[in-house]
């Protein structure tokens, strides 16, 4: 099963801190939110991943050779899911995938790993307690889910936040199975809709990974969630920057002491 990172967008709501390096070069604890990943996924014995690039994708290859990069040349027309396809040749076995601007741990892929679902979605169930104090990104922005037990029955940011039971922090796991139902279902929708309106996109090609698990659960094909149990946190804005150096770094600290 391979790891397949999602990184090829700038992150401008970073600002300067995007001017001349990717987003995941952020550092974090002084690390790259890129390190802090690979560990996280070497921790779940998942080997060298796969690097889905677009914005600064040379430095990243002469950075990190041991990745394997696929280059989305056509990045800052397309979003997440056409991005995550630029990989669907490493797809076959199985994968997990990661939104190239989160931190997590090892335990949150482990989990999801150990889950006997096909499609397994890493969810935080404690989300709005992060939401306190982030003014620059507010909860209707979340990728926030409903579930029954641990079966999700909905998924999108239209979700009313009383009515989440927690938001996708960007990390799945698709078996051999459940790749195979990911890449059926999307070559139908791209044939169906490709450069025009799709779901919440204005074109196909800007859609969101979210909204064909959504497509996925509205043809009954059963999507699965593991918690998070705050081994998480999102780096969207300076405000994200700024509160990860903070409470990420003191959390770590914290539990490598324990």
């Amino acid at each position: 099963m391979k790891a397949i990172i999602i990184g090829a967008g700038r992150g401008s709501r970073l600002n300067a801190l995007t001017d001349e390096q990717p987003k995941c070069y952020a550092p974090v604890g002084g690390r790259p939110i890129l390190d802090w990943i690979l560990e996280a996924i070497a921790g779940a014995c998942l080997g060298d991943p796969v690097f889905v690039g677009g914005y600064r994708i040379d430095m990243i290859r002469d950075d990190y050779p041991a990745m394997t990069f696929c280059h989305n040349e056509d990045w800052p027309n397309n979003n997440i899911l056409v991005s995550l396809f630029h990989a669907e040749e490493y797809m076959a076995d199985g994968f997990i995938c990661a939104y190239s601007d989160i931190l997590f741990r090892d335990t949150v892929v482990n989990r999801a790993l150990q889950h006997d679902g096909d499609i397994v979605l890493c969810v935080d169930t404690h989300w709005r307690e992060r939401y306190c104090g982030r003014s620059e990104h507010p909860e209707s922005d979340a990728e926030k889910i409903t579930a029954e037990g641990d079966r999700i029955s909905r998924i999108g940011r239209a979700i009313p936040p009383d009515g989440a039971a927690g938001e996708y922090i960007g990390v799945a796991k698709f078996s051999a199975r459940g790749a195979g139902l990911l890449r059926e279902t999307y070559h139908r929708v791209r044939a169906e809709h490709a450069g025009k309106p799709w779901r919440n996109a204005k074109v196909f090609e800007k859609a969101y990974l979210i909204e064909l698990i959504q497509e996925m659960l509205d043809d009954g094909i059963a999507v699965h969630m593991v918690s998070t149990e705050g081994d998480y946190m999102e780096i969207d804005t300076e405000e994200d920057y700024a509160l990860a150096n903070d409470v990420w770094v003191k959390n770590f600290q914290a539990s490598e002491m324990s």
